[in-house]
């Protein structure tokens, strides 16, 4: 018999276990974390991998210092695989998910801004008498450099923010629209008059930053593995062609990557800020800074929600993005 006759005779033996075993390992890139989420121990696992590498005569994983990396063989059939193994697990019925007793931990990527205006809200509501007991939530940065390669591999469960694009393989739903607005301290010259372009160049400019060209952004947004997020937090082409086309340039100041930083570098300072509107209407709200709409025109930003195919029917993943496009209603213009 020959080598591929034999590793199909194989594959047609192979236990279904071992292909959840392959999926799992796949997914955490570690045999321990692959273990406790099918609790098995971590010798189990090894076997079971063991077992899979010899009926399809391939490494399936190399182990690295950064985990159990993939060989091509296991890139090319991981897809198709999880996708035929959800299909199995839809057509045998699925457990019904209670939030308020069925355990999960949610990995949230998002920045202080949206963490802030959005995530306490859902906090709230999982605290509440009946809400979502069960539920654990943990906020990772949006900012990092790897943040397609943490969805790809099942360390994010979800992505919150402004995307350019998103690759066929991630879904995405939009929260809300927003625009940028100027903010500035209580008391600041504006307060008592309509900004005016020529402002933007009379007042040095505290910007935020979430990523800049030595990050690899390109006009404002970092791409990484086919997805293109924002890096400015604001839409800087639309400031600085108003005042080009005053002949005036903007001073930028002071560039922050946090946004809950910006009220207080703006106090006791003439500097002024462009910000999105929910994040100026929260500081506003607690009376930290004042607020006006911009005096030349900008591109509505769309604030997404962004997670793999693989959660598209997972009841507990649905349940989360309900919450949150239930909670975004108040921000959508």
């Amino acid at each position: 018999m020959t080598t591929r006759a034999q590793a199909a005779l194989n594959a047609r033996r192979i236990d279904l276990n071992l292909l959840r075993v392959f999926d799992a390992v796949f997914e955490d890139r570690n045999l321990l974390r692959a273990g406790k989420r099918l609790h098995l121990s971590q010798s189990a696992i090894s076997h079971a991998l063991g077992r899979l590498r010899e009926a399809l005569q391939d490494e399936l994983f190399v182990r690295t210092p950064k985990g159990m990396e993939p060989t091509a063989r296991a890139l090319a059939m991981a897809p198709a695989l999880r996708e035929a193994l959800r299909s199995i697990h839809d057509t045998l019925g699925v457990q019904p998910f209670d939030p308020a007793s069925t355990a999960r931990s949610f990995v949230v990527a998002a920045n202080d801004y949206v963490t802030s205006v959005l995530l306490t809200r859902l906090a709230a509501c999982m605290g509440e008498v009946g809400g979502a007991q069960a539920i654990d939530l943990v906020v990772r940065p949006s900012t990092r450099l790897d943040l397609a390669e943490q969805i790809d591999v099942g360390r994010i469960d979800i992505a919150l923010g402004i995307f350019a694009e998103v690759p066929a393989r991630f879904q995405s739903a939009r929260l809300w629209l927003q625009e940028d607005v100027l903010v500035f301290r209580r008391g600041h010259a504006l307060a008592r008059r309509k900004p005016r372009v020529a402002d933007l160049a009379d007042f040095p400019l505290l910007t935020v930053s979430l990523g800049g060209q030595e990050e690899g952004a390109v006009s404002g947004f970092i791409a990484e593995r086919g997805l293109a997020r924002q890096s400015e937090m604001f839409d800087r082409a639309a400031l600085e062609d108003a005042l080009a086309a005053a002949g005036l340039r903007p001073r930028y100041r002071i560039t922050v990557p946090h946004s809950l930083a910006v009220p207080d570098l703006l106090a006791g300072s003439d500097m002024v800020s462009i910000v999105p509107a929910p994040l100026a209407q929260a500081f506003v709200a607690r009376r930290e800074l004042l607020a006006k709409a911009l005096p030349y025109a900008t591109q509505q930003a769309t604030m997404r929600a962004v997670w793999h195919r693989r959660h598209e029917h997972d009841p507990a993943h649905v349940w989360l993005r309900e919450q949150l496009a239930r909670l975004a209603l108040s921000f959508r213009a």
